[in-house]
């Protein structure tokens, strides 16, 4: 089994996952034209799905 044999520093570690990002959800459009975000109730008709 691999084991380190120092411990890895902050910036080594930071600089390994700089590229795990989060995209933002975008928005999608429902069924009379009006844009919501996904899982979201729709704020003019106020339906959901």
């Amino acid at each position: 089994m691999a084991v380190p044999k120092r411990r890895v520093s902050h910036s080594r570690g930071a600089k390994r996952r700089t590229h795990y990002k989060i995209t933002l959800a975008r928005p999608i459009k429902d069924k009379d034209g009006s844009y919501k975000m996904p899982h979201r109730v729709n704020p003019v008709s106020g339906e959901y799905k």
